[in-house]
């Protein structure tokens, strides 16, 4: 692969002309990991368009930013918060992932602390203490902002349907290629066609760069 072509491709198509060096450096830990063990190009496609929008398009392991507005939080997390609630809860990142993410995902109460302890980080933003101990950093849970580690559960989750038990292989095959649908590898059909034009942009600069 001609990585300066790709690169070229995707500053004009998907970052408006402008690469930071830590976009290029977050991709090309993805491109290289990919390189090792080359597969399907919409794989990597979609992978790469799944990064770019959980990380808000910086290509690196980030933390999740909770610091919502009342509006903000009916908006996402309606379901665990009323309107007097959401009020009381707004701007408080930590309060607010204490109650989102409580009893769920292998959590515990909202006193316990596990929201926030397990509050979504990397590529990926892998949520919940029991997808931190499926990688085994349930105990150090930021060792998923490391850029190897990130990488590693990026590739491993969505090839092998570890976060949703759906998986690249799915949605892309001989006979099927499913843009939309893929976005059920990782969280239902949120932001699912962004994401599929995302990745359609994605394999257009891995096709010029070949």
């Amino acid at each position: 692969m001609n990585h300066a072509k790709f690169f070229a491709a995707v500053r004009i198509s998907l970052f408006d002309s402008h690469l930071s060096t830590n976009q290029v450096n977050g991709m090309e830990a993805i491109l290289i990991e990919w390189q090792a063990k080359p597969f399907d190009q919409r794989w990597l496609a979609y992978m790469l368009a799944t990064a770019y929008h959980e990380t808000d398009k910086t290509m690196c392991a980030i933390s999740e930013n909770l610091n919502y507005s009342a509006a903000g939080l009916l908006s996402t997390f309606g379901k665990y918060f009323t309107a007097a609630q959401a009020a009381a809860y707004a701007r408080q990142p930590q309060r607010i992932a204490n109650r989102a993410y409580a009893n769920r995902m292998g959590n515990g109460s909202e006193a316990s602390g596990d929201g926030w302890r397990y509050r979504g980080r990397g590529l990926v933003q892998i949520t919940g203490h029991d997808n931190y101990l499926k990688y085994g950093i349930a105990d150090h849970p930021d060792l998923a902002l490391d850029p190897t580690k990130a990488v590693e559960i990026l590739f491993d989750g969505m090839i092998n349907g570890r976060f949703t038990g759906r998986k690249l292989a799915d949605y892309f095959s001989g006979t099927a290629t499913d843009w939309v649908g893929a976005r059920k590898i990782i969280n239902g059909t949120d932001r699912a066609a962004d994401i599929a034009g995302y990745a359609k942009k994605f394999l257009a600069a891995l096709e010029a760069a070949r």
